[in-house]
């Protein structure tokens, strides 16, 4: 696992800091599949964050399909596909039409995540 550094000066939390990290180096194949990831309390004293904040990370990255938590076996990262830049740009105009499509609906960002939840 490469390096993760939180810069506590930043406009982002801390959270999203980490989880954009996280995310960059699977899509990047730096934490390939099947990589475990530290436990909780200890990524949190090697990043000098409140347990709580790494938990929230690793729970909302599992939700995105990003990682595989198995309780006291660890977390691991999923099997997700890393799509080339094209794909992406595809992906981004298509995530971005659908969501105008459910905000023309009357739905709000909580049900339209649901709504995806429930697809997949």
């Amino acid at each position: 696992m490469s390096t993760l550094t939180i810069d506590p000066h930043a406009s982002q939390p801390p959270f999203e800091q980490l989880r954009r990290q996280l995310i960059e180096q699977i899509l990047t194949r730096q934490l390939p599949p099947g990589t475990k990831l530290p436990p909780v309390r200890r990524l949190a004293a090697d990043l000098a964050l409140a347990p709580n904040t790494v938990a929230r990370t690793y729970r909302e990255l599992e939700a995105e399909g990003y990682l595989i938590t198995r309780g006291r076996n660890g977390t691991t990262v999923a099997p997700v596909a890393a799509p080339d830049e094209e794909s992406r740009r595809r992906a981004g105009a298509l995530t971005s039409a659908f969501v105008a499509h459910m905000r023309g609906l009357g739905f709000d960002a909580d049900a339209i995540v649901m709504a995806v939840r429930q697809a997949l």
